[in-house]
């Protein structure tokens, strides 16, 4: 009796081997919730054919746009929850239900790995009286409803970042000019015709570089090995933890329900393949900050990420429906 049970759990044992190491049996697709071309598929298409390597299977990558994303990831949540289809997304579904965009959002899924995030910074014109920013709020402060400050709309890296320093420093009398899209509004500062605009690090970093702007400041906690000397907002105010890290960000994500070994087989592959040099050397040339996280990190950094970005756009009023109706809380509650 003693040997059989000795065999059962043997057997058991062996089972649940072989059904780690049969995974994957078939192709995975791999869904890219934005166009060929764009940060996001870029991102997927370097990091994913290391991550198969690793993996010892296929991902066959699809770009599937529409509905600012939200097309892709309804399609991902709604197929079979056995690690054969995977989302491969960027930060927009976090603000879906505070935007009015969609009833769904991450956390339908499990994060497999997220992989990098963008660094906000502000940029400013060659020719603005100030050059950090401390002394930017100083001078806006002294002079109201002159500084001109770029945005591309709610729910834009610029619009948050804008929400964020009224948090933090309280409202600012500046005059805001609309640009569709941060290439324009970096061009229109470079002209003079705007004084500062909120822009993603790996956007504005060969304009600093070339002298055509300069940079005030990185939001983030340290300083970025990009541009050494500029110090990060969290030095001038320690308000702005509250809400850092922040920026967009790049992840791959597999339905709930997926089984745990399958999980971590995706999460080993892919934290593999973000080892590889060709990934990392983009990655950082593109100025983004390698995370490479998974598990409960993912997604305590996805919580703070959705509570401090809908609060902030909801303070502002530019959110369709509060946080507090999807039970999205506050920051620090």
């Amino acid at each position: 009796m003693k040997r059989m049970l000795i065999s059962a759990v043997g057997a058991l044992a062996l089972s649940a081997t072989m059904a780690v190491a049969e995974y994957p049996e078939k192709e995975i697709q791999g869904i890219i919730q934005w166009g060929a071309g764009g940060s996001t598929d870029t991102v997927m298409r370097s990091v994913t054919p290391h991550a198969e390597k690793a993996l010892g299977g296929t991902v066959v990558m699809q770009n599937m746009t529409g509905a600012v994303g939200a097309i892709a990831l309804n399609h991902v949540a709604g197929s079979a929850a056995d690690g054969y289809t995977l989302l491969m997304g960027a930060e927009n579904p976090m603000l879906y239900k505070v935007m009015g965009l969609g009833d769904k959002d991450y956390n339908e899924f499990i994060p497999i790995n997220i992989l990098a995030r963008g660094t906000p910074m502000l940029v400013a014109n060659n020719d603005a009286p100030f050059n950090t920013y401390g002394e930017m709020i100083a001078h806006i402060k002294a002079n109201p409803g002159t500084v001109r400050f770029g945005s591309t709309g709610p729910g834009g890296l610029p619009s948050v970042v804008n929400a964020m320093i009224g948090a933090v420093e309280g409202e600012l009398d500046v005059i805001s000019v609309p640009y569709d899209g941060d290439g324009p509004a970096l061009t229109g500062l470079q002209g003079g015709a705007i004084d500062v605009m909120p822009a993603v690090l790996g956007a504005a970093i060969e304009g600093i570089r070339a002298g055509n702007m300069k940079a005030l400041t990185v939001f983030d906690t340290a300083e970025n090995k990009h541009l050494p000397g500029i110090e990060a907002v969290t030095a001038a105010n320690a308000g702005y933890n509250t809400y850092l890290p922040w920026g967009p960000f790049f992840g791959v994500f597999t339905p709930k329900g997926t089984p745990d070994d399958v999980v971590a087989k995706l999460g080993a592959a892919y934290a593999e393949g973000a080892k590889n040099q060709e990934f990392i050397d983009l990655m950082e040339g593109r100025g983004f900050t390698l995370m490479g996280i998974s598990g409960d990190e993912a997604s305590a950094f996805l919580s703070k990420w959705q509570q401090g970005t809908a609060w902030l756009l909801h303070d502002a009023g530019l959110s369709k429906a509060s946080p507090a109706d999807f039970g999205i809380a506050r920051p620090g509650e």
